[in-house]
């Protein structure tokens, strides 16, 4: 059975069918689940057999299943096993304690570090034949399998219930990494991040005997697991076991209505695709055009604010991509939307001192969107499938890329626009794909605590990205180069980072990056883990000394066991 036709059955029962796979036991499943409940993600994938999928070198599928988005990283483990069930995935981790190998967990394959492809591997568990996605009549609440991928999350939620998570744009990015690192997109200034709609996690953990067991945590108050249901809700994925399914539901939602359990997406948006060629782009200009997008958000960032539905992704691209860029989307339901809008992309236009045209030919990640010139107004699940496909990024099976990251509590000062200036307009160095992208961040996002989750990060208006790509090993240097001397520079105040502080706020759990564990290229007294989780973190390694004692769960950046 196909995974689109498994993902609709599962949509039309509703997954009240899982009582026909029968009552088998999870071993070792605590918390309260029932063993129905637990298994209910099996339906429909009978005819992959029982006995979990295990891959080895040799197998002609063997290649496609070493490598994830980012083809720096590969990786060459004794096997790859694809569980199917809860059960499976126990039974994986029991071996490979038992057999003393060393572990890691594939969900969508979008790490953009080495956490799970690298060369001391033997063992990867990839969670992509667990995706389905259905309404848990027992938990009163949408259960969404480790391996889903967003898209496939937004349709069944959306067709099956007229509901959403406000998760991210890319279409293929696993729930699993997606959610345990925080989760935010389009409609996040809206309805806040995926991990606060977030009930429950089923995580398959090891205790300090050495054996697997499968646990579920809610976040309810009396829940005896709940500081694991914490841990998830924004701790990053590695760090305390594997988790094989999600729970949503909105807090405060009740009832056993589907369709009031979490938020509804608007019945329509705007999309604006627009381009300012650099050609016509002066030093001025563009200092005035970032300083107007920054305070632009500082003003607008309100979970009140006109423009809480709207979300913008400016493309900063260097100049050999031709044009800066950006993609826009906006509640087509909101008083005045259009107005809203032009009067936003006015504003960028003025401050630049030029007009936006239509994305006619590629601009960095984004294709071509001329028939987006001038803003479309499309039904919300047309849009979120265009624009989770319209980057090349997505698609292209051969780029290889650096990333790093930062989040924002105010605009640009202006010793950072002149950083950005520098290196997108360097003569020495010449990418279309390299560049900085800057995210609308903040509304409903900012109404949740610093110690609700682990994401700490409450009070920003802004998340940056910085990148490139290429496909040449050979070019591995020169790029990696550009993008950490573009890094050092903007933050070269702090130390090369951006510390927590009254404009930057450390940076983003699953825009993972190494180089800020690295003294050489961290010289703050800011550690990683403050970057990620800043006063979180002591909360974070007591969780995993309850939850992963052996130290079972690890890289290069996971959390530490208290010392």
């Amino acid at each position: 059975m196909s995974k689109v036709s498994r993902r609709g059955f599962l949509a039309r029962t509703g997954g009240v069918a899982g009582a026909a796979v029968g009552a088998a036991a999870v071993p070792g499943l605590t918390g309260g689940a029932t063993a129905v409940a637990a298994d209910k993600g099996a339906v429909g994938r009978l005819s992959l057999g029982t006995d979990l999928v295990t891959v080895k070198r040799g197998e002609a599928r063997y290649g496609d299943l070493i490598t994830g988005f980012n083809q720096r990283w590969a990786g060459k483990p004794d096997a790859v096993r694809l569980p199917t069930t809860t059960e499976h995935v126990v039974k994986a981790v029991q071996e490979a304690v038992d057999g003393k190998k060393t572990l890691t967990v594939r969900g969508g394959g979008h790490g953009f570090e080495d956490f799970v492809f690298r060369p001391d591997v033997e063992v990867v568990l990839d969670m992509t034949l667990m995706d389905a996605v259905y309404f848990d009549t027992d938990r009163k609440a949408f259960a969404v399998e480790a391996g889903a991928t967003l898209l496939d999350v937004y349709e069944t939620l959306y067709e099956g219930w007229g509901v959403v998570i406000p998760g991210g744009v890319c279409y293929a990015v696993g729930i699993g990494g997606h959610a345990s690192g925080g989760g935010y997109g389009m409609l996040s200034r809206k309805h806040g991040l995926v991990v606060d709609h977030l009930y429950a996690v089923e995580v398959v953990t090891v205790d300090a005997s050495g054996k697997a067991r499968a646990v579920v945590a809610t976040r309810e108050e009396n829940d005896p697991n709940r500081d694991l249901w914490w841990g998830y809700a924004g701790g990053g994925g590695g760090n305390f076991g594997v988790i094989t399914r999600y729970w949503f539901r909105s807090p405060g939602a009740t009832g056993s209505d589907p369709s009031k359990l979490l938020p509804n997406p608007p019945a329509e948006v705007l999309v604006t695709a627009a381009a300012w060629p650099w050609e016509k782009v002066t030093q001025r200009g563009f200092t005035e055009f970032v300083k107007f997008y920054g305070e632009w958000h500082e003003k607008n960032s309100g979970a009140n604010s006109p423009y809480a539905g709207l979300c913008s992704w400016l493309f900063l691209n260097h100049k050999a991509s031709g044009a800066l860029g950006m993609l826009l989307q906006m509640d087509g339901t909101a008083p005045d939307a259009e107005k809203l809008v032009n009067d936003f992309l006015n504003g960028l236009n003025k401050a630049l001192g030029v007009a936006h045209q239509e994305v006619g030919e590629q601009v960095g990640e984004l294709r071509p969107m001329p028939e987006f010139a001038s803003t479309k107004r499309l039904p919300w699940l047309k849009a979120t499938r265009y624009i989770g496909t319209s980057s090349e990024l997505q698609t292209n099976p051969t780029f290889r890329g650096e990333h790093k990251s930062a989040y924002m509590k105010k605009g640009f000062p202006d010793h950072q626009i002149a950083a950005i200036w520098k290196h997108l307009t360097r003569g020495d160095y010449a990418n279309k794909y390299g560049g900085l992208v800057a995210t609308s961040f903040g509304g409903r996002i900012n109404e949740t605590a610093p110690d609700a989750t682990p994401v700490a990060q409450r009070s920003s208006v802004l998340k940056l990205l910085y990148q490139t790509y290429w496909t040449d090993p050979a070019d591995d240097a020169k790029n990696q180069a550009w993008l950490r001397e573009f890094y050092r520079d903007m933050y070269a105040e702090t130390g090369g980072v951006p510390v927590p502080n009254a404009v930057t706020d450390g940076c983003y759990v699953n825009y993972a990056d190494s180089d800020i564990s690295d003294p050489k290229l961290n010289t703050s007294d800011v550690p990683w883990y403050r970057l990620y989780y800043k006063d979180n973190y002591a909360r974070l390694q007591k969780v995993k000394a309850k939850y992963d004692p052996k130290n079972v769960f690890r890289h290069r950046q996971s959390v530490q066991l208290p010392s």
